[in-house]
Formats: structure tokens, sequence, C-alpha cells
């Protein structure tokens, strides 16, 4: 079977598995359960070793995470099943790497030391595996008050309705959004129901991604989900894999602090999360879009209004990354005015301690985690809305890549991460397929100037008497940065290019000195 199928967005309709119990599974399954003080281990284990998936191809890591007293496998569980204990480190993150580290199987299965899964779950979630190989699958949950139970007793069960009362169960909050969306087929930002307690994916995607991260102490199944989306996977829950919880989860019992407690993990490093970035003015670990310039041979003043331009945009949660061979500025003894390389070194020094511009040699294949990625010339600065108007056209159906045709030739784009993560399984390609290109004019990206008002029609200023603005006396209100330079301004391309480079990208004939001329006279009629 082909095992990369090109499949749009996240819709897996394409993807037939096999039916349960009619199929020879040949992948080995690691399954790692996290586990500090888990008083319901030994009916997880129990549930474990009735599984219908082949035994000798089923492993169980137990990761201890400090139990005190450490914890011991009881006598009911699968064969192959073995206590980790983590060198370092402590948290759910944690343990799950490093039982990761350990895992010999083809997949690994994340399961919650509170879950007793059904008979087939392992086997339902494994099965598409043999699909595709981008692929995370996610098993169901309902959250049930745990009844006196022996670990044979679940062991012998073969549904999950002979051990619990499933018409009382608390369905997962994640359960409504996969039926509204058609399985996750039709969802905008599918790694929203990743959420831990039960997933299957393959072992070197997880390795691929980083692992969970062990800094992140709530929501750290969403965050590793958020990255695994930008990675191009496509998420499949399957409700076949059933599995209860045993108790109410935190959001039911203190969901005011459970909801507090995860909002910086998720607004640092989750920037498709706009609701929890509304404060002005902040700066984020993990930014929403990367400026990336190539600025080999690219004069200071160039770079400083393009560098300019993306950082004072309407849309402020942006990173610059300027390409350039800065790994080949020797250190040591030189002469500092008659150094061969001093106008690089000239810009590398204008911006290493910027904490928002990065300096790299070459640009790297995918912005990830940031979710776009923004590249076009440097000789053409953005105008104050492009970033924005950019996001939020790509972000309407989705688009993979927003292609903007600029005059006299050349072109800038809007990239979609997790479509550039797609497309390093099916080639860069398959874009087209997966989630669209789209080619648009420069227009509503790069808005013409306001036309000035003449001196005879112009209201007055307020504040000002109605008469001529004096020099420095606020008669004069040009862009934020603006300065007077034609970058800053926010014209479009076709108008705004002050530098001989960017003239030349976009085919003009006009000098600099002319449009700067031009800017200052209407500055000073505003």
């Amino acid at each position: 079977m082909n095992a990369r199928p090109v499949l749009r967005q996240n819709d897996y309709s394409p993807l037939t598995p096999p039916e349960l119990g009619t199929w020879a599974p040949q992948e080995s399954v690691s399954v790692v359960v996290p586990a500090r003080n888990a008083r319901h281990l030994d009916l997880v284990l129990a549930a474990l070793a009735a599984q219908t998936y082949p035994a000798h191809l089923l492993e169980v890591l137990v990761v201890d995470d400090g139990s005190e007293p450490p914890l011991t496998l009881p006598e009911i569980r699968p064969l192959n099943t073995r206590i980790v204990v983590p060198d370092t480190g402590w948290g759910i993150s944690n343990a799950v790497n490093a039982g990761a580290l350990q895992a010999d199987g083809d997949l690994i299965q994340r399961l919650d030391a509170d879950m007793v899964a059904a008979p087939e779950h392992i086997e339902a979630l494994a099965r598409w595996h043999g699909c595709a190989d981008y692929l995370v699958t996610i098993g169901m949950k309902r959250f049930v008050d745990p009844p006196p139970l022996t670990a044979a007793q679940v062991r012998a069960a073969r549904r999950l309705g002979e051990l619990f009362d499933l018409e009382r169960a608390v369905p997962s909050s994640t359960e409504a959004t996969i039926a509204k969306t058609d399985g996750l087929r039709k969802s905008r930002n599918p790694y929203h129901v990743c959420t831990g307690p039960t997933f299957c994916l393959r072992r070197e995607t997880f390795h691929a991604v980083g692992g969970l991260d062990p800094t992140v102490l709530r929501g750290e199944d969403t965050e590793f989900a958020y990255r695994l989306a930008m990675h191009g996977v496509v998420f499949i829950p399957d409700p076949l894999a059933e599995a209860v919880h045993l108790g109410l989860p935190a959001q039911h019992l203190d969901r005011e602090r459970a909801v507090r407690a995860v909002e910086p993990y998720l607004a640092h490093r989750i920037p498709l999360r706009r609701d929890l970035r509304k404060e002005p003015g902040r700066s984020w670990l993990v930014p929403y879009v990367e400026v990336v310039y190539d600025v080999t041979g690219a004069d200071t003043e160039t770079v400083r209004q393009a560098v300019g331009a993306a950082l004072d945009g309407k849309l402020h949660d942006v990173v610059v990354t300027l390409v350039a061979p800065w790994s080949g500025l020797a250190e040591g003894r030189r002469s500092v005015l008659e150094d061969p390389s001093f106008d690089l070194r000239h810009l590398r020094d204008l911006y290493r301690h910027d904490q928002r511009v990065r300096l790299i040699d070459e640009a790297s294949a995918s912005p990830a985690p940031i979710p776009f990625r923004y590249r076009g010339p440097v000789g053409v600065p953005l105008h104050r809305v492009t970033l924005e108007r950019m996001v939020e056209s790509v972000q309407e159906d989705l688009v993979g890549v927003l292609v903007v045709d600029l005059p006299g030739g050349g072109s800038a784009r809007l990239e979609r991460t997790s479509a550039l993560g797609r497309a390093r399984y099916l080639g860069e390609a398959a874009v087209e397929v997966t989630h669209g290109v789209r080619h648009a004019t420069p227009a509503r990206f790069w808005p013409p100037p306001k036309a000035a008002a003449s001196p005879a029609t112009r209201e007055p200023e307020p504040g000002i008497g109605g008469s001529q603005a004096k020099p420095g006396a606020g008669g004069t209100r040009p862009e934020p940065g603006a300065g007077g330079s034609a970058s800053a301004t926010g014209e479009a391309p076709t108008a705004s290019a002050a530098s001989p480079r960017a003239q030349a990208s976009l085919g003009r004939g006009q000098s600099a000195s002319g449009l700067l001329g031009r800017l200052r006279s209407a500055l000073r009629q505003d």
C-alpha cells in the first residue's frame, strides 16, 4: 500500500483502514504510560493484557514519575511490560519522553495511568498507520467514577459496558468537536482534540518534533499536538478506540484554576491561539509570523528600511530573519575601517542584540513552530497592513501559500508552516494539492497612499485653530517610525521603493530623491 497518499488538509477520507479482527498486524507498538502514585495502574495494565493486538508486537513501558513508594508491576499485565525510571526531571512530559527514548516499537501509543482501554483500543489506532506514514490517531474517552473492580474482572471483560455504566459517563468535550467537524475532516485546527490520554503515532514522528516539552506543566499534550500539526501530520480520531478515564478531569473539579494554569504555556507556544494574545506590546516565545530577507549584498539603508517596516506593522507578533554568510565573519585582530567585510559586519552589529531579529546563514526548510513565514525581496518594504492582510487571506480557506506577484517581476509569498511540513513527506509540488497555492496582485496588501488634501479644501487640524501647522507643532503626522522615509510610510510597491535596489526590483525609473521629495511634500500637506 502507498504509505504516502496525498491528503488535502486534514481530510483522510481516501484512506481505508482494515476492519478490526480481519488483518495481520506487522508493526510493533510501544505503549508509554506515565505514572505517579498510580492507584489504578493494576486496572490499566489488566486492560492492556486483554488487547486484541498481538501480544508479541506489544510492549508496555510504565514510567515511574517519582512515585512514593516506587511503583511495582502487578501480576496481571502484558507479557512485555517493564518499569522505566527517568534519569532526570519530573512531570508528565518528561516521563513520556523517557519512555519513548527506551521504546522499541514502530509505533508509540501514549496512554494515561488512569485510562482503562477497550480490548480493541490499540488495534483500532494502529491499523491506520499502514495507510500513510504521517498520521496521528486519537482514541476516545469518557469519564466515570471508578466502581469497585478487580484486575481479573477487567481482563475478562469483552466490552467496557460490562464494567462501567457508560450511560452515566461524562463525555469528553473533544467528542462534540469531532462530531461537528465530520471526524476532524473539516476541522481548521484538528490538533485541538489531540489532548493526551490516548494517541498513537510513528516513533520517528515523535522524535522528529522533539517529543513533549518538559517545561510545559499544563497543556503539554495540546502544545505537542500543535507542533505535530506544524510538522504536517493528519489527525484521525477513531470512535472504535474506546476508553474510560477513571475520575473527572481537573477542569470539572476547578475549572477557573485549570484554565489559568494552562494559559501562559499555550499563549507563549501556540501562536494560533490569538484569543490568548490580546495584550498589546507583548513579546511571545513563539512568534506568529517570520519575515525572511536574503540580505547578501544589500546596502545597509535598504535593510534598515525593510526591517523597520516589518517590525512596525499593524501585526506586531513578528520576528525578522536576515539571511547572509554571517558565519564567514572572522573574529580577531583586523582593521576596523578597512575591513573588506565592513558592510556585512556593520549589519550584523546593528542587529545582533535585537531579540526580534535573527541572523542565519541559510533559511531553514520550515519556520516551525512559527505558523507562517513571509519571504520577499528586501528592496520592497512591507506596508503596515501587509502581513495582517496576507494572514487574513490565507486563513479564509487555509490555503498553503499566497503568492503576490510584484510589478516588474519578482514576488512575495506567505507560507503556511503545516503545508511546508506536509511537503516534506510528499514533495514541494504537493502543496498545490494538499493546501492550495493562490496568486494575487499587490493592491490589497500594499494599498496606495492616500491622496493629500489641497490647502484650499483641507479641514482645520483639531487644536491648532485652523492655522497652518508649524514644524514640530504636530502639523505633520507620519506613520509611526516613518521619519520621512518611503519605506515606513506604507506606500504600495509601485510608489514606495526609495532605494535604487527597490526601484530595480519593481521596474521603476524614478529617482529616490524625487520620491522622497514628493513624500515630504505630501506629509507637510496632511
